[in-house]
């Protein structure tokens, strides 16, 4: 299977955006200052303008799998050193109110105590159960298995849209028998 991987290129809305600042910018540069009057600089009934909302890039399959390992990395590093700050500092807004390091700490206690090595996910693609969902305007849901042997790791990730990025909104994991496929006819 290919796929095409495209750069954005100066034709791109970033980049144009970007240019006509810069026009905008050269040009008020250009202007010659005049005095202002008392009576200029008294404040005018202007219509309020909205900023654009922001916009949320749908992941693509590479990006979903990235954030998935990026999570998963986090959650490993957090049980191996006790330390869920980290974790907990990269995660929505929303999921560092709900959870303070301490609640990390018990939340993934069962996981850790597994002594499961949760990094052996980020040697294998996830596979999805289904494809993931929208949940609200701006957070989604993905489930599914990184398919290990003799122990996979089942996943069930929410991100939210924060700051101009995905980020950790809500996350269960739990570790799952591999079911061997039996031969047919026997």
């Amino acid at each position: 299977m290919t796929s095409k991987f495209a750069m954005p290129g100066p034709s791109a809305p970033a980049f144009r955006v970007t240019a006509v600042k810069a026009v905008l910018l050269l040009a008020a540069a250009a202007l010659p200052l005049a005095p202002v009057s008392a009576q200029q600089a008294a404040p005018q009934a202007q219509p309020t303008v909205q900023p654009p909302p922001s916009i949320r890039p749908t992941p693509s399959q590479l990006e979903m799998s990235k954030l998935l390992w990026s999570t998963i990395a986090a959650v490993d590093h957090a049980n191996q050193s006790g330390n869920y700050s980290v974790l907990r500092d990269i995660s929505a807004q929303t999921f560092q109110v709900n959870f303070n390091p301490a609640r990390l700490t018990e939340i993934f206690a069962g996981i850790r105590g597994l002594n499961m090595d949760l990094s052996n996910a980020l040697l294998v693609p996830p596979t999805y159960y289904e494809a993931p969902q929208m949940i609200s305007n701006d957070v989604f849901r993905v489930r599914g298995v990184f398919q290990l042997r003799p122990i996979s790791i089942g996943f069930d990730v929410y991100y939210q849209w924060e700051q101009g990025r995905w980020k950790l909104f809500g996350i269960d994991i739990q570790p799952q028998q591999m079911v061997e496929a039996q031969p047919a006819g026997n």
